[in-house]
C-alpha cells in the first residue's frame, strides 16, 4: 500500500477529500500549549522590562512595538527557510523543535537569567529580538498544519474546534497557576521571584505541547504533502508579491484579522486586565473565575460554530458570528456605564448579568476563531488552484507580515494609554482606587477597539467570494489538474 493511501479519505460533493484521524487533530491542537502558554507569559513583558531591566513605561511600549514590526518582517524571510528545509526527519517537526528551542532560551534569559542582574534596555531588546525569531519559526510552521492535514470542508472546522478549545483551556490553566498560585505565593504583586517562577512553569508546559504536536503531525511530515500541481520552483520574493496581489480572499483575511488582532492584543495586555479586574471590578480573581465558568459553554459554542461553518462555509460563519460579537459588546459597554462596576464582585445580580454577557461574547468569539482556522486553509487551497503552487508558508508569511505590522501597535497603545492617565514610571496595580480616566481608557480598549475591528471584518468580507460553494469548485479543479498531471507523467 502506498503512503498516499494510508491517509483517510472521504467523498463529499463529488470530491475525494483528504482527512486526518481524530487523535492526530487533537495532538496537533496541543500547539496551543506552546502558543497560548507563551502568550500568557509575554503579556507580562512590560513588567519584566520595568522590574528586571529598569526600562520606563514609555520606552517599553516603543520596544515592544518595534520588535513586533521586526516579527512581521521575519515571517516572509523565514518562509524561504520553510520552503528549503527537507530532512529525513521531515520539515515540520524540525522547524517546530528548532523554533521552540530558540524561543525557550530567549524567554528564560529575559524573565530569569538576565533579569534583575543590572542589565538595561539594550540587553532586554536584544533578548526580545531572539524570542521573536524563535516564536516566528514555530508559529509560522503551526499555521500551515491544518491545511496539510485535511482539505475536507466538513473536517476543517473540526480542526478549528479542537484548536479553539485548547486555545481557551490553556490560558485558563495558565491564569489559575500564575494569578492564583504563584502570584499570592510571591506577595501578590509582580516581582522578580514571581517572574522567574512564571517563565519556568511556562517553558515546561510549552515543551510538553511541542512534543505532542510533533507526534500528531508525523504522518503528514513528508514531501508528498508539500508539492503543488506544477513543478516546484525555488521560492522568490516576487511569489509573495504575486500572492498578495492576486489572492483576493487573503487580502480580506488580512484586513479582518489584523484589525481584530490589534484590539485583542491590546485588551489582553497585563496593564489593561489589571485595570479592568483589579481596579474597576476590584477582584483580580474574577478573571480566573470567568475563565473556569466559560470553558464548557465556549467549547459547546465552538462545536456549534464548526457545524455552522461546515454547512455554510467559513466566510459566512465569520460574518455571522462577528455581527453577534458586535451586538453583545455594545450591550456590555452600556451595562458597565449604567451600574456600579464594583458590585460585580459582590456575587449579586450584576455579577450574574456580567457572567452571562461574558459567556455569550466568549462563545461568539469562539465561533469566529473556529471559522478563521478553516478559512486560512481555504485560502491556501485557493492559491493552489489559482497558481498551481502549494505554498502554505508563503500564505502564512505574507499574512503575518502585514498583520504584525498593524497589530504591532498593541503594546504601544496599552502602555501609551496608561501613560496618558499618569502611569509614566510605574504600572497599574490591583486594588488601586478607580478614577474616571481609568474607567474611560479601560472601556475604550476593552470594548471600543474590538468593535472597530469587527466593523472592518464585515467590510472586508463583503466582497470576498470564497463561499462554501466556491470552495467545492476549487477542490474539484485541483483534483482535476492533479489527475491530468498524473496522466501526462
Amino acid at each position: 500500500m502506498s503512503k498516499e493511501k494510508k491517509i483517510s479519505q472521504s467523498e463529499i460533493d463529488g470530491v475525494q477529500y483528504r482527512r486526518a484521524k481524530m487523535w492526530q487533530i487533537i495532538l496537533v491542537a496541543c500547539n496551543a500549549m506552546v502558543g497560548m502558554s507563551v502568550y500568557s507569559l509575554i503579556g507580562m513583558a512590560s513588567y519584566s522590562a520595568s522590574i528586571g531591566y529598569g526600562v520606563s513605561t514609555a520606552v517599553v511600549g516603543v520596544i515592544l512595538t518595534c520588535t513586533r514590526i521586526l516579527d512581521g518582517i521575519t515571517d516572509p524571510i523565514l518562509a524561504f527557510i520553510y520552503d528549503k528545509v527537507d530532512t529525513k526527519f521531515g520539515r515540520l517537526r524540525i522547524l517546530l523543535f528548532g523554533g521552540f528551542a530558540i524561543e525557550a532560551i530567549a524567554l528564560l534569559t529575559m524573565f530569569d537569567f538576565c533579569s534583575s542582574k543590572g542589565f538595561g534596555v539594550v540587553v532586554f531588546t536584544l533578548i526580545y529580538v531572539v524570542y521573536i525569531i524563535g516564536y516566528t519559526i514555530t508559529n509560522m510552521t503551526a499555521q500551515t498544519l491544518p491545511a496539510i492535514m485535511s482539505n475536507d470542508p466538513k473536517q476543517r472546522p473540526t480542526i478549528g474546534v479542537w484548536q479553539t478549545a485548547f486555545n481557551y483551556m490553556v490560558p485558563m490553566v495558565m491564569t489559575v497557576v500564575l494569578n492564583m498560585v504563584l502570584l499570592p505565593k510571591f506577595g501578590g504583586t509582580y516581582n522578580q521571584n514571581f517572574l522567574s517562577a512564571a517563565v519556568k512553569f511556562t517553558i515546561v508546559v510549552a515543551a510538553i505541547g511541542i512534543v505532542l504536536v510533533c507526534i500528531g503531525i508525523s504522518e503528514y511530515d513528508k514531501p508528498e504533502y508539500y508539492h503543488g500541481i506544477k513543478k516546484q520552483e525555488p521560492l522568490k520574493m516576487k511569489d509573495m508579491v504575486d500572492v498578495l496581489k492576486g489572492n483576493k480572499p487573503l487580502q480580506a483575511y488580512i484586513a479582518a484579522q489584523a484589525s481584530d488582532k490589534i484590539a485583542q492584543q491590546t485588551a489582553s495586555q497585563a496593564v489593561v486586565t489589571t485595570m479592568l479586574f483589579g481596579i474597576i471590578i476590584g477582584d483580580m480573581s474574577m478573571a480566573t473565575m470567568l475563565s473556569v465558568i466559560s470553558m464548557l459553554p465556549s467549547i459547546v459554542f465552538a462545536v456549534f460554530g464548526a457545524k455552522y461553518a461546515g454547512n455554510h462555509g467559513s466566510k459566512n460563519a465569520i460574518v455571522t458570528w462577528t455581527k453577534v460579537c458586535m451586538v453583545i459588546a455594545v450591550m456590555m459597554l452600556v451595562f458597565f456605564i449604567v451600574i456600579d462596576p464594583g458590585t460585580i464582585s459582590s456575587f449579586g445580580v450584576t455579577m450574574i448579568v456580567y457572567v452571562l454577557f461574558t459567556l455569550a461574547l466568549n462563545g461568539a468569539k469562539m465561533c469566529v476563531t473556529t471559522a478563521d482556522t478553516s478559512f486560512m486553509a481555504d485560502i491556501i487551497d485557493y492559491e493552489l488552484d489559482r497558481s498551481g503552487r502549494y505554498v502554505p508558508a508563503v500564505i502564512s508569511g505574507t499574512y503575518s507580515l502585514i498583520d504584525k505590522l498593524i497589530s504591532s501597535l498593541s503594546a504601544l497603545l496599552a502602555t501609551g494609554a496608561v501613560a496618558l492617565i499618569g502611569y509614566t514610571h510605574t504600572m497599574p496595580q490591583p486594588d488601586e482606587v478607580m478614577t474616571t480616566p481609568i474607567f474611560v481608557v479601560t472601556m475604550a480598549i476593552y470594548f471600543g477597539l474590538p468593535f472597530i475591528g469587527w466593523l472592518i471584518t464585515l467590510i472586508a468580507m463583503k466582497n470576498c467570494k470564497l463561499t462554501r460553494e466556491e470552495m467545492v469548485q476549487v477542490q474539484k479543479r485541483i483534483a482535476s489538474k492533479k489527475a491530468e498531471l498524473k496522466e501526462k507523467a
